[in-house]
């Protein structure tokens, strides 16, 4: 096939968005290989995104608005009766009851984030803070510890893989989970380097631990006590980078003495269920690094005790000084931030802090099931599946249901759509421009905007479309000969747009969060191939540009200054198909994104040194009742996100097994092949039985990414795989980010058999029968 019919995308399966080639005929996409011009990954590519031939194109699709009956059926309805009628009913809603009773969530999907900015427009719109997405639910007792480190929740770690000669990997498996660029050939590259290590802290033998010089298998849910007694043992050993500490950082002895005089190091280790030696020898491999990374992921940020794990595992690095340098953990840019900062608000009901702009996402439910009255009244879910994907699934299905109006907009439809009021469809993400927004890179980031492989199918909208009509008829946006004047004047000078779009808000202060859906009506209709809905980065790439100018420049090669330069990083971002470098910084230059005003490292954080105060073996052991531990959530070879409907995507795992070791399934008369029951006290599912001996005994896997109820071609639907989110809870949480204990599910197991299991191996042969039809 000749180059020239290869087109330039991304993968959406993880959040590396890793740049890719595609092959299409008509409306398909027939082919897949790594693109060798992408300044990311240059052509590195897995296996599961060579599946994507399967999305976007399956039975699933939503091609009409739809309105739900009384009956709880639905009607197809055109496009102006549905954004009439909403834009009515939101605008009621807001007179009567204010911003506080309305929620977004979502915003965007992997990959899918163009839309997220529009509709964030809607809910300031609205007057409401209530924001809730996927981040929340995994990643805000992160982005906590790092506001109080390095002086803003939008500082944000990297890891320099390439250039270390320790890699530590706490709580993940990058050979199927990847995380950074790459990653099974960086992997490699240090398994057979002799001068390089890996050091694997994780409950399995996962990939990644079969090929480390020591592997810490952990008891699940005893990081905290582990990274505890291995800083403790730094410290002991006097291993700390004193001139790093001095030279760069506020607070070491509060931390040393949190450490030395509460972590029984003995006892720490023992329940955490490794050996002295191993520790030690762990310790040995940490100290004798030139250049040491920390990767860290929802093992430790989805487990017990995650907002400290997630503190612990940067002081290893920041204590030893392995930051900021060749090989080291570092802090990123951004050329717009995929998340914010906490601006002091509380949830009405719980009264829940948010961080970075978020609520998290087990808290949901609770601000609706309540008769106070700045309750959660109506939901806008946006790209998500919280029916699936949030705790609790009966809860929050129960919540849903309990709305004054939930609307969805999406490709599929989804869990969360058969629940809505109202359910918009949305061109999917390679029929509209999208962009990739993970970019996590450090000295050299980069941007990729994709441009669409095919039109949006007939009755579908893209996002930032479906809410510039919405706002319209809400009759928030300024009259259109206002937006006919400010596009005639972006088409022919942008300096003198800019300055009458900011005088035109700064004028009219209610339009300010409509700033997105402004540059869509003006600027985006100048914009060429249709690419409107990218001019909210117009603004992104000017701001870039003055706050990181050198950086933007060396970038770009140019020596373009102000808002020349903004206009050739934006150009450059528009016209590029596999991406463009943003900034290039020097290594010095890393201090120069810590938010500190001094650009001092805060280490100690006196909520977390309590925290290790207070942890106590003795109080942290199994109930008999419940004698299993789950992690609900692995990633495998082929699951994803919930974007991939049709379970013909799927190479392996079609059932989404429960794995568990050998010896427990002997010990519970089970066999594999078989299926179990796996209860807690929030519910139940049936899963199928795999033998897994590269888990410690007593720890049991279930994937992410099931649940789905597919057509099943007779016009019936059938559940593909674990609804994970059946059994577990909303309370089951930490303690300041209330992120899910996920990674760490007290469960009790129970094989199945009779007409229970048949009915599961019907299902099951339902699902291979849409696999072997390939729909």
């Amino acid at each position: 096939m000749a180059d020239r019919d290869w087109k330039q995308t991304a993968c959406i399966l993880c959040y590396v968005n890793c740049g890719v080639e595609v092959a299409t005929e008509g409306r398909q996409i027939v082919r897949v290989r790594g693109d060798k011009s992408h300044p990311h990954t240059a052509g590195y590519l897995c296996q599961k995104a060579q599946r994507l031939t399967f999305y976007g194109d399956h039975r699933d699709r939503l091609t009409s608005p739809l309105r739900r009956r009384p009956d709880g059926t639905f009607e197809e309805i055109s496009w102006d009766v549905a954004l009439r009628e909403i834009a009515d009913r939101l605008m009621a809603l807001k007179a009567e009851h204010g911003g506080k009773a309305f929620a977004f969530v979502g915003g965007g999907g992997q990959g899918n984030h163009l839309g997220g900015a529009y509709g964030v427009s809607l809910m300031r719109a609205m007057g409401s803070s209530n924001y809730y997405n996927a981040l929340s639910q995994e990643k805000t007792g992160d982005f906590w510890v790092n506001g109080h480190l390095f002086g803003a929740q939008t500082c944000h770690t990297a890891e320099d893989v390439e250039h270390c000669d320790l890699l530590v990997v706490l709580g993940c498996n990058p050979w199927q989970a990847h995380g950074f660029r790459n990653a099974r050939n960086h992997l490699n590259a240090i398994k057979n380097d002799e001068g390089r290590k890996l050091l694997v802290i994780d409950p399995r033998r996962t990939e990644a631990a079969a090929m480390a010089d020591l592997h810490l298998q952990l008891r699940p849910g005893t990081d905290a006590f582990l990274l505890s007694a291995m800083l403790a043992l730094i410290v002991q050993r006097e291993g700390h980078d004193s001139d790093f500490l001095g030279a760069h950082t506020e607070g070491f002895e509060h931390v040393s003495r949190a450490l030395t005089e509460n972590v029984d190091i003995d006892a720490w280790i023992h329940h955490a269920g490794v050996s002295r030696a191993d520790v030690e020898g762990a310790v040995d491999l940490i100290l004798a690094a030139r250049g040491m990374v920390v990767r860290a992921e929802l093992g430790i940020q989805q487990g017990r005790h995650s907002t400290l794990n997630s503190y612990l595992e940067k002081l290893l690095f920041l204590l030893t000084g392995n930051f900021g340098r060749p090989g080291t953990n570092q802090l990123h840019s951004w050329l717009q931030p995929l998340w914010g900062n906490s601006r002091g608000e509380t949830a009405p009901v719980s009264g829940q802090i948010q961080i970075a702009g978020l609520y998290p996402t087990n808290l949901l439910p609770g601000e609706i099931l309540t008769d106070h009255p700045d309750r959660i009244r109506a939901v806008w879910v946006d790209s998500s599946n919280p029916a699936n994907t949030y705790a609790d699934t009966a809860r929050v299905e129960a919540a849903l249901a309990a709305t004054e109006l939930t609307v969805v907009v999406d490709v599929a439809m989804t869990e969360t759509a058969r629940l809505a009021d109202y359910v918009l469809p949305a061109a999917s993400q390679y029929e509209k421009w999208e962009f990739t927004l993970f970019n996590f890179d450090f000295p050299v980031n980069n941007f990729h905007l994709r441009a669409p492989l095919f039109e949006p199918l007939p009755g579908t909208l893209p996002e930032p479309e479906i809410y510039s009509r919405l706002l319209r008829a809400m009759g928030l946006l300024p009259p259109q000969d206002q937006l006919d004047e400010l596009r005639a004047l972006a088409a022919r000078d942008r300096v003198a747009f800019r300055r009458q779009a900011f005088a035109l808000v700064g004028e009219h202060p209610e339009l300010a969060p409509l700033v997105p859906v402004l540059l869509y009506e003006t600027l985006g209709q100048t914009l060429p191939r249709g690419a409107a809905g990218a001019s909210p980065l117009w603004l992104a790439c000017h701001h870039a540009a003055g706050a990181m100018t050198e950086p933007v420049q060396r970038a770009l090669g140019s020596e373009l200054e102000g808002f020349d330069l903004g206009e050739a990083l934006f150009t450059a971002v528009l016209e590029s198909r596999s991406g463009v470098n943003i900034s290039e910084h020097t290594y010095d230059e890393v201090w120069t994104l810590l938010k500190h005003a001094d650009r001092r490292i805060r280490l100690a954080i006196p909520e977390l040194l309590d925290w290790i105060a207070a942890l106590d073996p003795g109080a942290e052991q199994l109930d008999p009742e419940y004698p299993y531990v789950a992690a609900a959530g692995q990633r495998r070879s082929h699951n994803a996100n919930q974007i991939f409907r049709t379970p013909a995507w799927r190479k392996t795992d079609l059932d989404g097994a429960l794995r568990v070791h050998p010896d427990d399934i002997v010990r519970l008369g089970a066999e594999p092949g078989g299926w179990m029951a796996v209860e807690t006290c929030t519910g139940r599912l049936v899963a199928r039985v795999e033998a897994d001996d590269t888990l410690r005994p007593g720890f049991v896997t279930l994937p992410h990414g099931y649940g789905q109820a597919y057509p099943d071609g007779d016009g019936q639907r059938v559940v593909n795989g674990p609804r994970i989110n059946l059994i577990t809870a909303v309370d089951d949480c930490d303690p300041i980010a209330a992120t899910p204990h996920h990674r760490n599910v007290a469960v009790r197991l129970v094989p199945v058999r009779g007409a229970e299991a048949a009915a599961a191996d019907r299902d099951s042969g339902r699902v291979r029968a849409i696999v072997a039809a390939g729909t």
